[in-house]
């Protein structure tokens, strides 16, 4: 019977994730570094375009240093002047990141330079047959990305220059005219790494900034969703000019308030206050998202609630309800947690009230009506740690929650009017 060697043992999957999470986290650290170095100091869009144009040129730096040592391993006596123009073209590539220091066009202006005319000495020195002049073809979508659309007539006159050297190093220099006369073999050998660059080259960058535009677009569209509802997003975004405004025939309307904040902020200090109110709002936040309600805006220490806008929901009170609840609980933890007097008070009213998007500059969406001027008076009028709630409220609310009668109080703007105490779910 034939000797057998048992088989090795699989690497488990989670261990070879880590081997392959040691190999590529470092990686993935020089490229950052690469594509930020010398980009300190700029706008954010402006770096990103300094990134690409560092990416470009370290691909730059590598493959001629590649061909460099190529060429010199190959017949160094013969190829001297091309191993050290792919030489002084890898440094020049590799200094871009170093003119940004100048301005923001440096690095780009000193890289196409270099390129376009270490282009046209390949040329000469092989003649076009090796692949050289096809490389000119790159900047006919390099300088976009490494210059924007908004230097057009700069990119207009390198992509110019770039088409007349071709047309100029093709027609000048064929394989009969060249400085080195090399074989078929190295030519063909030539002309597939001139097109493997070309291609790489272009497809890298177009990708890269393709990429860094998508993560732009994706951080902006977070943004735009952090101020406004996902739905006027979503209309805003496929119809940019129209104006978002909207009537709802029954929402509702939530305002809070920490009862004694100017006295308590006085004690605190600038630093806690915020921290305090930036907890309190983000425990809000989170009720609001899990409640299915809009957060309209925060005004100081006031938090602002919609329920039933900008999407119409049958439910729209009991969920308001259910949330002024537990903002209560909410603010009773940050108490107890910090030790500090903290309480909040509650107004809540319901009825017909329209909604949009005001402004151009810091836009932001809104609510109007009858219903928002009554819950503030309301939340004016009430106590801390309780929720006072209109007449609608009541008739909407009783036998599902808790309500203890206020009685009649004087409302500005409305007159006596009956209120009630939302204080639990049933």
């Amino acid at each position: 019977m034939p000797y057998r060697t048992a088989p090795s043992p699989a690497v488990p999957p989670t261990r070879r994730r880590k081997i392959l999470d040691w190999i590529a986290a470092p990686v993935a650290r020089a490229f950052r570094a690469i594509a930020l170095a010398g980009t300190a100091g700029y706008p954010p869009d402006t770096v990103r375009r300094l990134k690409i144009l560092n990416v470009i040129a370290a691909l730059i730096a590598l493959t001629n240093s590649i061909y460099a040592l190529q060429l010199a391993i190959t017949d160094y006596a013969t190829m001297e002047p091309v191993v050290w123009l792919n030489l002084v073209l890898a440094a020049l590539a590799a200094s871009v990141p170093f003119a940004h220091r100048i301005n923001d066009t440096a690095g780009g202006l000193l890289l196409v330079a270099a390129e376009l005319l270490a282009l046209y000495g390949f040329t000469a020195y092989f003649g076009r047959s090796g692949g050289a002049p096809m490389q000119y073809v790159v900047a006919a979508a390099a300088p976009f990305v490494i210059f924007g659309l908004e230097r057009l007539w700069l990119v207009i006159a390198i992509v110019v220059t770039a088409l007349t050297l071709h047309l100029a190093a093709w027609f000048s220099f064929t394989r009969s005219n060249a400085l080195l006369h090399v074989d078929r073999a190295m030519l063909d050998s030539l002309y597939m790494q001139g097109a493997i660059t070309t291609f790489g080259l272009i497809a890298a960058s177009v990708y890269y900034a393709f990429s860094l535009a998508e993560r732009a677009k994706a951080e902006t569209d977070t943004v735009l969703r952090n101020v406004l509802p996902d739905s006027v997003v979503e209309r805003l975004k496929s119809n940019p000019d129209e104006t978002i405004f909207d009537g709802f025939a029954s929402a509702s309307i939530l305002f809070a308030d920490i009862t004694g904040f100017v006295g308590l902020a006085r004690t605190l200090g600038p630093e806690k206050t915020v921290a305090l109110l930036n907890r309190l709002v983000s425990s809000f936040d989170a009720l609001a998202q899990h409640h299915g309600v809009e957060k309209i805006k925060t005004i100081g220490d006031a938090y602002m609630v919609a329920s039933g806008v900008p999407l119409h929901r049958p439910d729209h009170l009991t969920a308001l309800a259910s949330m002024a609840l537990d903002m209560l609980d909410a603010a009773k933890a940050v108490a107890a947690d910090t030790g500090l007097p903290l309480n909040i008070r509650i107004g809540m009213a319901s009825g017909p009230m329209m909604a949009g998007v005001i402004g151009t500059k810091k836009f932001s969406y809104d609510v109007w009506g009858d219903p928002v001027n009554l819950a503030s008076r309301l939340e004016s009028a009430s106590e801390p740690g309780r929720i006072l709630v209109c007449p609608l409220c009541f008739d909407a609310l009783e036998g599902l929650f808790k309500l203890e009668s206020r009685g009649r109080i004087d409302v500005k703007g409305v007159g006596q009017q009956e209120a009630w105490y939302l204080t639990a779910r049933l």
